[in-house]
């Protein structure tokens, strides 16, 4: 007798259905999550520890910004304190082989008072990062920045228009550096940078101020847009420096006004919101237009254009 194919009376034949009564069961449950959100998943674990590297990693980076600077190496000691970089320590290894610059160092430090530290090799490389110390390293306290408001009152003082350099994402503390000995030398005020993605006044940005970070006050800023509009409102003209810029430098007359130069970044310029925020955007004409000028070489030029048109 032949099977009933509905009541699944044979194993090798079809079976009866549930009737519709058991939908929930045959809908799908959607996508199969990702290795990384489910959490029994080795990739889930990987992905937690390289977050967790990644946050200890920038704490590191801040903790570093906002403690002691160390300067290791004994050129680059020596020249920190041949350039006045204010410093509250020098670390000396026990066994150093002394030569010229060790010895100019120690008599430098001397004469500024700096105390100075006998430390192991051990020490000299948990200081210093691992980096190549040669026995040596100076301790370069944190920078005291300034607010906007205070460069305005330092040129008030002196009776003088300010002059300020605002920086848009320079990356490079010798471009720092060399803006601010450019800003001392053309009569300059000030110069502002963003706090975040930018260069800050490190070792590195004083030793190539050659001194002018001491005379020259540096302002850090959360957010540069919203810097810029205060500095408006107060009266200061600002001007960006872009490739593309609608007129020349040389053909911007220079009033007596408060005035602020933009410098971009050292690859990408200004950004789209610091340009629109910008009064004026001007370019240094050069001879060829494929070449361009980096932040520093670009705002002594304009700095430099300015005190020109100044000039009584």
């Amino acid at each position: 007798m032949a099977s009933n194919p509905r009541s699944g009376g044979s194993k090798k034949g079809p079976t009866k259905g549930s009737g519709g009564k058991n939908k929930r069961g045959l809908r799908g449950k959607g996508p199969t999550p990702k290795a990384e959100d489910r959490v029994y998943h080795k990739a889930h674990k990987a992905a937690q520890q390289r977050k967790n590297s990644n946050a200890s990693a920038q704490a590191k980076r801040k903790k570093k910004a906002l403690g002691p600077n160390m300067v290791a190496g004994r050129n680059s000691v020596l020249e920190a304190l041949r350039e006045g970089v204010p410093a509250t320590a020098m670390y000396v290894s026990g066994r150093i082989d002394s030569d010229d610059r060790v010895r100019e160092a120690i008599t430098l430090a001397t004469q500024r008072g700096i105390s100075m530290l006998e430390a192991s090799k051990p020490d000299l490389d948990r200081l210093t990062d691992d980096a190549i110390h040669q026995g040596i390293a100076l301790q370069v306290p944190p920078y005291d920045y300034a607010d906007p408001s205070d460069l305005l009152e330092f040129a008030a003082e002196r009776a003088e228009t300010p002059l300020l350099v605002a920086l848009d994402g320079v990356t490079d503390p010798r471009n720092l550096g060399a803006i601010v000995r450019s800003t001392a030398a053309f009569g300059g005020h000030g110069v502002i940078i963003p706090e975040r993605r930018a260069a800050s006044m490190t070792a590195a940005a004083w030793k190539t101020s050659a001194g002018a970070a001491s005379r020259i006050r540096v302002a850090q800023v959360v957010n540069l847009a919203r810097s810029i509009d205060e500095l408006k409102k107060q009266g200061v003209f600002v001007v960006g420096l872009d490739m593309d810029g609608d007129v020349d430098l040389p053909e911007l007359t220079f009033t007596r006004d408060p005035l602020c130069i933009v410098v971009g970044s050292e690859g990408k310029g200004l950004s789209r919101l610091i340009s629109e925020k910008c009064d004026q955007i001007v370019s240094i004409p050069i001879a060829a237009t494929t070449e361009s000028l980096n932040a520093g070489i670009a705002a002594a030029v304009s700095l430099y254009e300015v005190a020109r048109a100044r000039r009584p």
